[in-house]
């Protein structure tokens, strides 16, 4: 079994953001040479997310008012967390859309469904973060 290791960056300069990160994902399974296995790709961050889901703009629109009916930034002196960050909301969005995804390597491809995209969330940008590629396999 070989594995392979690689970070990506990313810096968001608004508050939220879905960047979809497929592409960076393929590439990096393709330098690995892995062709059957298991893609672990996690956010590093405690305001950021990976997830799977369909790459359209609607569906991105409905996230944003989802979530901020969930956890929404303001008034920020409703969070016990927010101390010297405004953050709260981020770290409860965060949990909500998930810390990372685990594909299916099959004949050296990720084995997602037809509309799966993987996407980085960004729940409290404008700074440097990075998403980790972890890959396993032979």
């Amino acid at each position: 079994m070989r594995s392979y290791r690689k970070e990506l960056w990313f810096e968001v300069p608004a508050r939220r953001g879905f960047i979809n990160i497929t592409k960076e994902v393929e590439t990096a399974l393709e330098q690995s040479g892995i062709v059957e296995g298991l893609l672990l790709c996690n956010a590093m961050h405690i305001t950021a997310s990976v997830f799977i889901n369909d790459d359209e703009a609607g569906l991105h629109h409905d996230y944003e008012v989802w979530l901020e009916k969930l956890a929404p930034h303001e008034p920020v002196s409703q969070y016990r967390h927010n101390g010297y960050e405004d953050n709260g909301d981020a770290h409860l969005k965060r949990q909500i859309m998930g810390r990372e995804v685990v594909v299916a390597i099959t004949d050296g491809a990720l084995d997602i469904g037809p509309w799966e995209q993987i996407f980085y969330g960004e729940f409290d940008g404008r700074r440097k973060k990075r998403v980790l590629i972890k890959i396993i396999g032979g």
